[in-house]
């Protein structure tokens, strides 16, 4: 005796909710994809920030520690001067240091630009003053969204020491013991922190011309 086939297929409203489960269940799982993309995104980006200022930090640091008291001949005072030039929101000077391949002494330009952030320019220090060819060179960017502030450091005597806003190596015929640079941010609102860095520099006199310890 043949037993009835009770077997069916899905009704319409069957299909239609598992369609719509589906779906959900796709739109949750891309949602938190998404989600997770960003995050580790913003992360990287923040990452790389980071390394990027870590690496500038450590470019200024070496060029610094190396700043050397170069001198030329000064067909003004008929003398030789000590090339530093230093005020709250620029800096020139000399280093042993280059971020180039070429060695040899290198004249670094140190602006804060107030829509560029940190911008420097490089030229050799050759025998003369290097400000002429700094005047025909463009500034490149070196750390975008920070306002720097140099300050400098000056040993009236052996017990008293003064942080100064200004610095004229022709004047003082010498490099200040160290330089300070303050890096703000530009951006109050976004995720950026200070940074600051206090570079000593050994070799703050010339061999051959004597500094001058006056009042400042």
């Amino acid at each position: 005796m043949n037993t009835p086939n009770h077997s069916r297929g899905f009704t319409l409203l069957e299909l239609l909710l598992s369609l719509a489960l589906t779906a959900l269940l796709l739109g949750l799982l891309s949602a938190g994809t998404y989600s997770v993309v960003n995050e580790w995104q913003r992360d990287t980006s923040s990452l790389d920030r980071k390394l990027d200022e870590t690496l500038v930090l450590l470019q200024l640091e070496r060029a610094l520690l190396a700043a050397f008291p170069h001198s030329y001949l000064d067909m003004e005072r008929l003398a030789r001067v000590v090339y530093f030039q230093g005020d709250e929101h620029e800096l020139r000077f000399v280093s042993a240091v280059s971020p180039r391949r070429s060695a040899g002494l290198t004249a670094w330009r140190l602006v804060s630009d107030t829509q560029e952030g940190l911008v420097l320019a490089l030229t050799p220090a050759l025998s003369d003053d290097p400000n002429a060819r700094f005047e025909t060179l463009d500034l490149q960017t070196l750390l975008p969204g920070y306002a720097a502030q140099f300050r400098y450091l000056w040993q009236r005597s052996p017990e008293e020491k003064v942080w100064l806003d200004t610095w004229d190596g022709a004047e003082r015929r010498a490099l200040p013991r160290a330089v300070q640079v303050m890096l703000t941010p530009q951006d109050a609102t976004g995720d950026a922190e200070r940074l600051d860095l206090v570079v000593p520099i050994k070799s703050y006199q010339h061999p051959q011309i004597e500094p001058v310890q006056g009042a400042f």
